[in-house]
């Protein structure tokens, strides 16, 4: 990619934002929301081990084929791997629980614990939006460093999942290691970063080895974890995907256990049996990792989507998208496993209403049935075609309002209030001077950045901005001004003198 285009030239000439962070909230503990019976986890649950036993995934790799018939599994003649529900139980009874995804910034540590929610970035869009233009240009390995340091900055996108693909990249190692290394460069929030082949998740781990001090020093605290599609639904591994997913469990990565069945296409047209198809898609990763290293960090991660039947095309935004997300959680927390899914894939093009009401949908359902982990939560358009930075800023205020509605109400003396009604009728009548309103103002409060709640005159008297004309100015004043200088020079030159890192270091300061 040219390093001095016109986008960048103009980011980097914007003044600097002056606008005070906002303290930082707990993640909220959710899991209310329940489209499915216990006995309907159950029914389904029965069904995706009979798959599981019956039916089995074809393609394994003679390495999955050779771990899953050590414990008793078995290869059929037509080259199918059964897992027998013995093998399945007794990974789901080994599998860990409650465990923290560490950030190179403890205060960004993300607790892996029952209905715990957090909301991040994702996808793997081939374009980027220009912030300028609004023109669909392809990505590159620059566009994701600046993706990365814009989420750096957002306080309600807690994560930073690869967001797009570099397509400068010329060979598949190189877009791994690079891939990996812009991100953890722009952000010291978690990351979360793709691999193509086995090798490549090597040379990953000795990166952030280096970055940690040590092996052992990163497993005690891992920042990076591995998104693996280890499945092609319906029923078929991906040889290379599951070799990434036994690579990363032996080294001791973090492992997303990801499988995408669209329902009407690669799964049933039906929500039961596109959940019970996909439960055993991804119980089967879960297994594989489990056999190979019985402490490894996985996360279930099934993300079944909804194809629009009238043209094939995924259809991210629907009302049948956000139910199924919510219904796929509850599978994940009828075995109490930590978990991922993705909400948020708008089919809009750009940042506008549609765009907003697909999110918010979506986005709501997942939060409110106790996702752990909302992936594409944030900064996606097109059906993940492409990764806007407008979109980061404006999402960023949504999701904030998500969480905050996401969270209980406490319920107590303190805050059922009588004396302080009692104080206030018989005194000024009303309760905007009281010392409680002026205390709980920050605490309880959401404020968003840049939605605007001017009166309609000053709205007016200050030129009717819209939320993206202030997105767009305070994403372009973050990536001319935000620099993350969280890797010691030190160890920034030991990592490219091992790999061949295609970010330049001045790409990488302020003009």
């Amino acid at each position: 990619m040219e390093n001095n285009s016109p986008r960048q030239r103009q980011r980097r000439r914007r003044p600097k934002a002056d606008v005070a962070p906002a303290p930082r909230r707990a993640a909220p503990v959710t899991g209310r929301l329940r489209p499915l019976s216990q006995e309907d986890m159950a029914r389904i649950s029965e069904a995706s081990f009979d798959i599981l036993h019956d039916i089995g995934l074809s393609d394994a790799s003679p390495e999955a084929v050779r771990a899953v018939v050590g414990r008793g599994g078995q290869e059929t003649e037509d080259g199918r791997l059964l897992f027998p529900r013995s093998l399945v139980e007794e990974a789901l009874a080994g599998l860990r629980r409650d465990f923290t995804l560490c950030a190179r910034d403890p205060s960004q540590d993300i607790e892996m614990t029952r209905s715990r929610v957090h909301t991040g970035s994702g996808g793997a869009s081939p374009m980027v939006v220009d912030l300028e233009t609004g023109a669909y240009l392809p990505a590159m390995l620059a566009d994701l460093y600046d993706a990365a340091r814009l989420v750096d900055t957002l306080d309600n996108v807690q994560f930073f999942s690869r967001s797009m693909i570099a397509g400068d990249m010329e060979t598949l190692r190189d877009l791994d290691i690079n891939t990996a290394y812009a991100a953890l460069a722009g952000t010291s929030k978690h990351v979360m970063t793709s691999c193509s082949q086995a090798e490549h998740v090597r040379d990953i781990a000795g990166m952030c080895f280096l970055l940690a001090g040590s092996a052992e020093a990163f497993r005690a605290r891992p920042f990076l974890s591995l998104n693996i599609n280890h499945a092609v639904p319906p029923l078929r591994f991906d040889p290379e995907a599951c070799n990434v997913l036994l690579a990363g469990a032996e080294l001791g990565l973090p492992v997303m256990v990801n499988t995408f069945g669209q329902m009407g296409a690669s799964s049933p047209v039906t929500i039961a049996g596109c959940l019970a198809q996909t439960n055993a898609e991804t119980l089967a990763g879960m297994v594989l990792a489990w056999i190979v290293n019985p402490e490894v960090t996985a996360i279930y991660g099934a993300r079944p989507m909804v194809t629009d039947l009238r043209s094939g095309g995924m259809a991210g935004g629907s009302g049948e998208q956000a139910i199924l997300t919510a219904a796929a959680t509850q599978m994940a927390q009828f075995y109490n496993l930590p978990n991922s899914t993705i909400a948020g894939a708008t089919d809009s093009k750009i940042a506008d209403a549609q765009a907003g009401y697909e999110k918010a949908l979506s986005v709501t359902m997942a939060v409110q049935a106790g996702a752990n982990l909302v992936t594409q939560a944030a900064g996606t358009q097109a059906g993940l075609m492409a990764t806007s930075f407008e979109a980061y800023v404006i999402d960023n205020d949504m999701l904030g309002a998500i969480l905050g509605a996401a969270s209980p109400i406490p319920v107590d003396a303190q805050t059922l209030a009588v004396d302080v009604i009692a104080q206030t009728v018989r005194g000024e009548g009303h309760f905007l001077g009281h010392p409680d309103t002026y205390a709980r103002m920050k605490s309880d409060f959401v404020y968003p950045a840049h939605a605007d709640r001017q009166a309609p005159d000053a709205w007016l008297a200050n030129g009717a901005p819209t939320i993206n004309s202030a997105a767009r100015q305070a994403a372009q004043e973050t990536l001319a001004n935000h620099f993350p200088s969280h890797i010691p020079a030190e160890i920034d030159r030991d990592i490219r003198s091992r790999f061949d890192i295609k970010l330049p270091r001045e790409r990488m300061r302020q003009a």
